[in-house]
C-alpha cells in the first residue's frame, strides 16, 4: 500500500520560502500572484495491507518525523 502525506505550514504561520517565491514570480513578470504557500509531499510505501492500521501508522510517522504539528498541518491519502 503506498500513502502520500502533505505538509504545509499552518495559516498564520510566516511563509518565507513562499514569499521568496512570490517575489521571484513577479520578478520574472507573473503578475497577479498575491500568495504562496509552499509545502512538502512525502511519499511512503508501505508493507500493511490493512487499510484502517496503514492510515494510523502513517498519522503516528507524522506526529513523531514527517511534520512539525507545532507549526505544520499534514493530510494523509492512502494510493
Amino acid at each position: 500500500m503506498k500513502a502520500r502525506v502533505t505538509v504545509m505550514l499552518k495559516s498564520g504561520v510566516l511563509d518565507v520560502q513562499g514569499e521568496a517565491v512570490r517575489h521571484a514570480l513577479g520578478t520574472l513578470g507573473f503578475a497577479g500572484v498575491n500568495g504562496v504557500r509552499q509545502g512538502k509531499v512525502i511519499e511512503l510505501d508501505l508493507a500493511e495491507t490493512d487499510k484502517a492500521a496503514a492510515e494510523a501508522a502513517v498519522k503516528t510517522m507524522c506526529d513523531k518525523l514527517l511534520a512539525n504539528t507545532v507549526i505544520e498541518s499534514y493530510r494523509v491519502e492512502l494510493i
